[in-house]
This record gives C-alpha cells, structure tokens and sequence, in this order.
C-alpha cells in the first residue's frame, strides 16, 4: 500500500524541518566551542581547584598520556560549550515538536523544561561549590602518610564530570515527580505513602553513582529527599482537581 501524496509530503517536511533545528543545534555548540578554546587552560585550571586547593603546598595534577596537556582542556571546552548552548538545544527540540502539542499541554511544557534546565545547573554548581571541596578534602585527608596524592588531568576530568552529570541529573527528581502526577501516573498520597522506600533507594542510588566516600553520597541523598519533597509539593500545587462524580 502506497502513501499519499500529502502524507509523504508532510513527512518529508517533518524531516526537513528536523534536520533544520538539528544543524542550528550543532551550529550553536561548535561556536560557543570555537569561544571556548582560546580560554580552555584556563577554564581547566578553575575545575582543578577545588582538588589543587586542598593538596599540600607543590601538590600538582600529572600528565601520564604525551597528548593530554592538549586533549583534556578541549575536551572540557566541548563539556563547557554543550552545557551553555543546552537552552538553544532545547529550544530547538521545543519548536520542533510544539506545533503538535495543544494548548494546555504547551503551557505545563514551558514551565517544565525552564526548570528541568535551572535545576541541572543548579546541580552542577552545588556539586561544583561544595560536593567537590568536601569530598576532596576527605581524600586528601585521609591519604596515607609518605603517598603523594598525584591525579592525572585526564581521569581527574572524567571523574568531576561524572558528579557534575549524577548531581545535574539527580536535581531533575522534582521535575520527574511533577510530571508523574500530571500525567495522572501517580498522585502526591501515594508518592508520601512510598516515601520510605524511596529514601533507601535515593541511598543506594547516591552509593552506586557517587565515588566510595561518605561524604559525596550523603551530599547526593540528601538533596534527593529534599527534592522529592518539594517535587510532591509542587504535585500537589500543580495538579488539576478531580471532577467530582455525578
């Protein structure tokens, strides 16, 4: 069976379209990449510090791979780029399948992603400004004595991006409530009758995804539940009453 001449002109304008936004989306990361990478040393050098300040006094990241010094820096300028073009991407992904939303649905929409967006970088700087400093600080701490605590810049890089991406992600939990209970998957009572299940696996989630400190995992879990709660709260403030029967 053939299609029809306007359903295959629809998609085929669909497909333009989506190659469109996704040209415009990969245009803006590589210019805020192209800005970047005269200062990528440098924006390094301010990642490095929340580990640099609490070595001791000469204690200094190492280069273990001959192309690092060049490889690590642009590969955070790429990190960097991708995460101060995310409100242009989503822009895009949000024209691209808005015309086939309603009106009431456009409006939940907006707000949600607005704050999806604030709270993974809200997430990135609490794990930036204080998960850091503290878990760093624990380690070095706890180093036994004679060990100089050497970290290569490659694996010190994945390792602070691996928490900027589990704290980013993990503040999404009130957003995920949010749209649970507008869709009608769940409302706020049962959310609060399964709330002591759900902080046992926030803490188990916290131990898988965090580095094996304590200090990292309880400033995972922590904000978790909190965030759980405030995602209930805005359920219960956010969500349509039910027509009542008859």
């Amino acid at each position: 069976m053939t299609e029809a001449p306007g359903q295959a002109e629809t998609l085929m304008g669909h497909l333009l379209e989506l190659r469109s936004r996704l040209l415009k989306g990969v245009v803006a990361v590589l210019l805020v990449f192209a800005g970047l990478m005269p200062f990528a040393n440098r924006i390094y050098a301010l990642l490095a510090e929340p580990l640099l300040s609490k070595l001791p006094d000469g204690g200094q990241l190492v280069a273990i791979e001959v192309a690092s010094p060049f490889f690590t820096p642009v590969k955070l300028a790429f990190f960097c780029a991708v995460m101060l073009a995310m409100p242009v991407l989503i822009y895009q992904a949000w024209a691209f399948v808005a015309p086939g939303l309603y009106q009431q649905e456009k409006r939940m929409a907006r707000p949600l992603l607005v704050a999806a967006l604030l709270l993974f970088y809200i997430g990135c700087a609490f794990a930036y400004f204080l998960v850091l400093p503290a878990v760093f600080g624990f380690l070095t701490a706890i180093t036994p004595e004679g060990v100089a605590m050497m970290t290569d810049i490659s694996r010190y890089l994945d390792f602070v991006l691996v928490i900027f991406l589990a704290f980013g992600l993990s503040f999404e939990l009130p957003v995920a409530v949010v749209v649970l209970v507008l869709l009608g998957v769940t409302t706020p009572a049962q959310l609060r009758e399964v709330r002591g299940y759900v902080i046992v696996g926030v803490f188990i989630l916290a131990a898988v995804i965090t580095p094996p400190d304590v200090v990292s995992q309880l400033m995972l879990a922590i904000p978790m539940c909190l965030l759980y709660e405030l995602g209930i709260l805005a359920g219960v403030l956010l969500r349509r009453p039910t027509p009542a029967a008859g």
